[in-house]
């Protein structure tokens, strides 16, 4: 393991094992398996592996190379150095350019007539780089300044009014579709057999002893007729779950206990049992609500 393709190789080989092993997951348990400590612990006997791998390589190629004449070894390392010498070319190159740095055989010629102490400075030019990227600073700060500060064309208390309202509506949005997140002004009424019957499952377990498991009504009003005594239609009836009966009604704020997307589902069932037929059904109260079920 004595050349840089030594390391990009067992690089690559424990990269490919890492991408195999996440490619081999779902995207839902990729997070939780990196920090899982078995994992880390196959990829450090693959890292051992590989660099195991390499070490047999080097020691391989050195038993070849002792094994050949002197004359083929002579020619192996001349063709090896010349390989060497060849390998990055345009990087050593490009690295040069962008440092213009004089050679050490060549620093006699920018020596400057100082001397500190026996410390002589050198008369090397700003490296490139560094040179280019301050006049892009330049640019810059030009371009900011007439932009921002001379046209007025966008200033920061903008740009933070710009993301608030952003970030409004993507609430808004996120609240519109999060069960857990619906109210009184969002919720609508939902008819999915699944929201029915889980609405059907929290009616049973908190609402039969006031309106019967029909319905029908005992303590509380009867459901399954058209007359409400806090409205109806389903934000009338989530807001009396939620709230509770106002003016002395009775019903207890189910908001202390059920969350909003189960008082969504039992509102929604509620009104499903508008038109049914149960088998003792109380005398009408309230009001007829003419609107249509479920605005």
């Amino acid at each position: 393991m004595r050349t840089l393709s030594s390391y990009l190789r067992v690089l690559a080989f424990v990269c490919i094992t890492y991408i195999l092993i996440l490619l081999t997951q779902d995207s839902a348990r990729e997070n939780s398996l990196v920090t899982q400590p078995v994992f880390w612990v196959v990829m450090s006997i693959v890292l051992l592996i590989a660099v195991a791998i390499e070490i047999c390589v080097a020691a391989l190629q050195s038993i070849l190379f002792r094994s050949l004449k002197p004359e083929a070894q002579e020619r192996y390392l001349t063709t090896e150095s010349e390989r060497k010498a060849k390998q990055f070319v345009w990087i050593k190159r490009t690295y040069l350019k962008l440092v213009d740095s004089t050679p050490v055989d060549e620093e006699e010629e920018i020596i400057l007539d100082h001397n500190y102490d026996g410390i002589k400075e050198l008369d090397n030019n700003l490296p490139p780089w560094w040179v280019y990227g301050f006049y892009a600073s330049i640019v810059f700060a030009v371009v900011y300044m007439v932009r921002f500060h001379v046209f007025d064309d966008y200033t920061q208390a903008e740009e933070y009014e710009t993301e608030v309202a952003e970030a409004k509506v993507a609430i808004a949005e996120y609240k519109r579709t999060a069960k857990n997140f619906v109210d009184v002004n969002s919720v609508v009424i939902l008819t999915d057999p699944a929201d029915l019957k889980a609405g059907k499952a929290v009616f049973e377990s908190n609402c039969v002893a006031c309106h019967k498991a029909d319905g029908g009504g005992g303590i509380g009003p009867n459901l399954t007729d058209a007359y409400w005594i806090l409205g109806g239609g389903i934000k009338n009836v989530f807001n009396t779950i939620s709230e509770g009966g106002r003016d002395g009604k009775g019903m207890v704020a189910w908001k202390q206990i059920l969350k909003p997307a189960e008082m969504a589902q039992v509102s929604s069932y509620v009104l499903s049992l508008n038109g049914t037929t149960p088998s003792e059904p109380k005398e009408p109260q309230g009001e007829l609500w003419t609107k249509v079920v479920g605005k």
